[in-house]
């Protein structure tokens, strides 16, 4: 158990072996964990060195010239990472992005998109969406619950006499910012900006800006309130206070 301890706490170093886990699903777990870090080195054969990632079964990459990452990125299976783009994707140190997921910068080569930037320490769970079309930025020490889904464009739609596919697209990106929570089965639209430290409530609709620390739920989302203060109008009344004088 201390070997696996010590291994463990080299990507998280918090890490404990619960005591009232049987060896059996250690063994498992320790052996799960070895094919993955094996499949992390197919990466070399992109010339890129591998730093202690894991992969899952069949995870996909496109452009991976474009693809950037730290130390020890986990991809479960079945993950695709899309860097069809003018920046590409980048993962920080000790990213895990949960199994069925899509990273996606752009899906067209007529107008390709930003860039996906993902900070470190980040975990994102099963079937997320990121595109990355008009930008999006994951801070430091994010969390997210499955099916998170992230898109940072818009189809035109002003004229009636034209079908929307062919009226363009306009983008104005998504940043999110570090030490959130967000919920399972979260939407956020384009031009969303998230503070630093705000929690998104399952199943929120998230398609305007939200300052730092604020508690977020509904569709759309509303404020309920923030970290700091009971409710949102004692938050107003502060905010109105700082601009008074």
């Amino acid at each position: 158990m201390k070997i696996v301890e010590k291994i463990a706490k080299m990507r998280n170093p918090d890490f404990t072996v619960d005591p009232g886990l049987n060896s059996g699903a250690v063994i498992q777990m320790i052996w799960i964990q070895a094919c993955s870090m094996l499949r992390g080195l197919k990466v070399m054969l992109f010339l890129k060195n591998p730093k202690g990632m894991l992969l899952g079964k069949r995870v996909g990459f496109f452009n991976p010239s474009k693809i950037q990452w730290g130390k020890f990125l986990r991809l479960g299976n079945d993950v695709y990472v899309s860097a069809l783009g003018r920046k590409g994707v980048e993962f920080g140190n000790n990213v895990s992005i949960g199994a069925f997921s899509r990273i996606i910068v752009s899906t067209s080569m007529n107008n390709t998109g930003e860039k996906i930037k993902i900070g470190n320490n980040v975990g994102i769970g099963e079937f997320a969406y990121l595109g990355g079309a008009g930008g999006l930025e994951i801070g430091d020490e994010c969390i997210a619950g499955q099916y998170l889904s992230c898109h940072p464009e818009n189809h035109n739609y002003e004229r009636t006499d034209l079908s929307i596919r062919h009226q363009g697209v306009s983008r104005k990106g998504i940043k999110i910012g570090k030490n959130c929570w967000i919920g399972s089965k979260v939407t956020i639209l384009d031009g969303v900006e998230i503070g630093d430290g705000s929690i998104l409530a399952a199943g929120s609709v998230i398609t305007k800006s939200f300052p730092e620390n604020s508690i977020i739920a509904g569709v759309p989302a509303k404020l309920l309130k923030t970290r700091n203060y009971e409710n949102e109008s004692d938050y107003i009344g502060e905010l109105l206070c700082r601009k008074s004088v």
